[in-house]
């Protein structure tokens, strides 16, 4: 049962944590980490991108010239793709990227994702974030008084507006509840912070 060090909001130490094998000290499992990441990638794209094909773009229905005799090559439409103007060939349509991961696989890969930032040092565990009214710069000096001035996730127990909004235009920084937890933003933060009430939900959720 790996053990973690908990800090204030100053980065100093102030106790320990003992994390739960099943959760944050299994093997990482590559293969289904890169399934969730695809995954969650697909199903943040809109699919609204379209273009006209030949049979829709207005305009083209005299053919241009003659079939034979003008030395020219054989055209039937002004609006076929190889004319300014034209269709565009295979033209992309409107469609739904997404599909779905069995439950079974989101949980190894999350467990897979919190391992992985365990076994990195990439974890850090405050006891707590409290803050008496919406200001950035509290959540800028937190940061960077336990090191995770880059690319960092706050993960909390329950909704915090003054936390969320007080994070919310800092660079790189995300905040996100345990039950919103998902595998790209693990692995996308440079730190994974997390409050030490949201660790034993954690493992309450995903044991």
């Amino acid at each position: 049962m790996p053990s973690i060090n908990v800090v204030d909001m100053k980065g100093k130490k102030v106790g320990t944590v003992d994390l739960s094998d099943a959760i944050f000290a299994i093997e990482p499992n590559e293969a289904v980490m890169h399934q969730m990441v695809v995954s969650y990638l697909a199903n943040q794209r809109q699919g609204t991108q379209s273009a006209l094909t030949r049979a829709e773009v207005s305009g083209g229905g005299k053919k241009p010239w003659r079939q034979k005799g003008t030395g020219r090559a054989r055209q039937g439409s002004t609006r076929a793709p190889q004319w300014t103007h034209g269709g565009v060939v295979f033209a992309p349509k409107p469609r739904d990227y997404s599909f779905s991961v069995n439950k079974k696989v989101k949980r190894l890969a999350l467990k897979s994702a919190l391992s992985a930032k365990t076994a990195e040092s990439e974890l850090i565990v405050v006891d707590a974030i409290a803050l008496d009214e919406y200001k950035t710069k509290a959540v800028v000096e937190m940061l960077a008084a336990i090191g995770a001035d880059k690319k960092a996730l706050i993960v909390l127990p329950e909704v915090d507006k003054k936390v969320i909004k007080s994070a919310s235009n800092i660079k790189g920084v995300k905040t996100a509840q345990v039950n919103e937890l998902n595998v790209y933003d693990i692995l996308n933060a440079d730190k994974l912070v997390i409050v030490k009430d949201a660790v034993s939900k954690i493992e309450e959720v995903y044991a």
